[in-house]
């Protein structure tokens, strides 16, 4: 009985999945297989039941699994102590959200490089909703996105809290003007689209008031209700920090409303089970990186306003 076999076994049960558990530990499915038949074959006992295609633990294989994360936490904890100042290696495979891709992603890449430049880092770009169903499902290592998680199997501990305000075109509605709630009946709302951590944090709020918007234009892209904003399709909220650009420029003005909108929490999103050192090093990469104000200097996006930027 070797601790590879006790992995290939929890993983495989945990994840639901002999393809995706093999795909987590950086071995073929095959080599995954015969692990786990090997251990089935140390302790005597069948531990997962074949005969379906979805994988299906035996009486023994339930028994078997508390012991099995005791051994794989020890296995951890012996690791972090020998290897305190160890470089990682392998694959890292993580999820974000667009607004982290726009601003401090670059950051994160270049920190991990250079304390861990054997570590192969894939991100995965998407919604929040979608993000938190993969790592339960064990397709990516944690997910940096709008929480808290819904799914019990993870835990979501916030690392930034973003602050977000309404903006419209500069010939909507002057700066600083405030919204009421006849304001925003009145006004097309442009929003994410569903499954976005912005769209159900603005929906509870919308709902806490007793509002709901006549017209709606949904978008699955930040940048692209930046532009719709620009043209006047509608108004929007934003992260405060992210639009500043836009707002220097005059090209977008920022409103206000009563109550004012919520901020939203950004989380570091894991499986409660899941203690290996990678993700805990890049929980602590992450804290020290997070900035949603990164790409603001010294040189910030543009789109195209129909003005010559050379002569602004």
């Amino acid at each position: 009985m070797t601790l590879k076999e006790i992995e290939a076994f929890y993983w495989t049960a945990a994840l639901g999945s002999f393809s995706v558990a093999a795909t987590r530990l950086h071995i073929t499915q095959s080599s995954l297989s015969k692990r786990v038949a090997e251990l089935e074959e140390s302790v005597g006992a069948v531990l997962i039941d074949r005969s379906s295609k979805k994988v299906q633990l035996t009486d023994a294989g339930q028994r078997l699994m508390p012991v099995a994360r005791q051994m794989l936490d020890l296995m951890e904890m012996l690791r972090a102590e020998a290897t305190t100042s160890a470089r990682l290696t392998g694959d890292c495979r993580f999820g974000i959200s667009e607004l982290v891709a726009l601003t401090w992603l670059p950051q994160l890449v270049n920190s991990v490089r250079h304390e861990h430049p054997a570590l192969r880092l894939q991100p995965y770009v998407d919604l929040a909703r979608n993000l938190e169903k993969r790592v339960v499902r064990g397709d990516l290592d944690f997910a940096v996105a709008p929480g808290p998680a819904e799914s019990d199997s993870v835990e979501s501990e916030t690392i930034v809290s973003v602050e977000f305000t309404w903006t419209a075109a500069p010939g909507r509605l002057p700066a600083g003007s405030v919204l009421t709630a006849a304001d925003l009946l009145q006004y097309p709302l442009i929003t994410m689209t569903e499954g976005s951590g912005l769209t159900r944090a603005f929906e509870a709020w919308a709902a806490e008031q007793g509002l709901r918007a006549r017209q709606t234009v949904a978008c699955n892209s930040l940048m692209g209700i930046v532009g719709l904003t620009i043209a006047d399709v509608g108004i929007s909220f934003l992260p405060v920090r992210y639009i500043q650009p836009w707002l220097d420029r005059g090209t977008l003005v920022a409103l206000r409303s009563v109550p004012p909108l919520p901020t939203l929490d950004y989380c570091f999103i894991r499986r409660r089970d899941d203690s290996r050192s990678v993700v805990k090093v890049m929980k602590q990469f992450v804290s020290q990186v997070a900035d949603f104000s990164a790409w603001a200097e010294p040189n910030a996006p543009t789109l195209a306003t129909g003005k010559d930027s050379k002569n602004e």
